[in-house]
């Protein structure tokens, strides 16, 4: 399976901080492959909301059904690692300055397969180990046509 921007890629991201949920949409074209040693990768561009001549390309790389890892580079550089009832410190670069947060992953949900598929991830976010917020977030990924 080559890489080309031939799917539909859908990302729905929902945190809930201090019983507040806000909630972001994103549709958009991108890439989808499976390597051969089974790794599943989507990748996809986002833009800026307020400056659309900032994007950042986003990987997703997905291992096993217990291990994802985003990979997004532009703006606000992040390596977020997410694996299955495990805590990683991961870099997050924001405007302010580069932060080292705790990621807990609470579960993994990965119905991926050739032709595309859902992925579900819901996660908690620590600074300092101070909860900051509870996290999910679904990729739908579907041939375009």
């Amino acid at each position: 399976m080559g890489k080309n921007d031939n799917y539909l890629i859908s990302v729905t991201g929902i945190q809930e901080v201090d019983g507040e949920k806000d909630e972001i949409e994103l549709t958009t074209v991108g890439s989808y492959m499976i390597n051969s040693r089974g790794n599943t990768y989507i990748g996809y561009k986002e833009y800026d909301e307020e400056n659309p001549a900032i994007s950042s390309n986003n990987v997703v790389k997905v291992e096993r059904d217990d291990k994802v890892t985003i990979i997004r580079n532009g703006g606000q550089q992040t390596r977020l690692i997410l694996e299955k009832g495990k805590r990683h410190q991961c870099h997050y670069r924001t405007i302010m300055g580069d932060l080292m947060i705790g990621v807990f992953t609470d579960s993994i949900k990965n119905e991926l397969n050739d032709k595309g598929g859902k992925l579900h991830v819901s996660y908690e976010l620590d600074f300092n180990n101070e909860f900051i917020s509870k996290n999910e977030f679904y990729i739908d990924v579907k041939e375009k046509g």
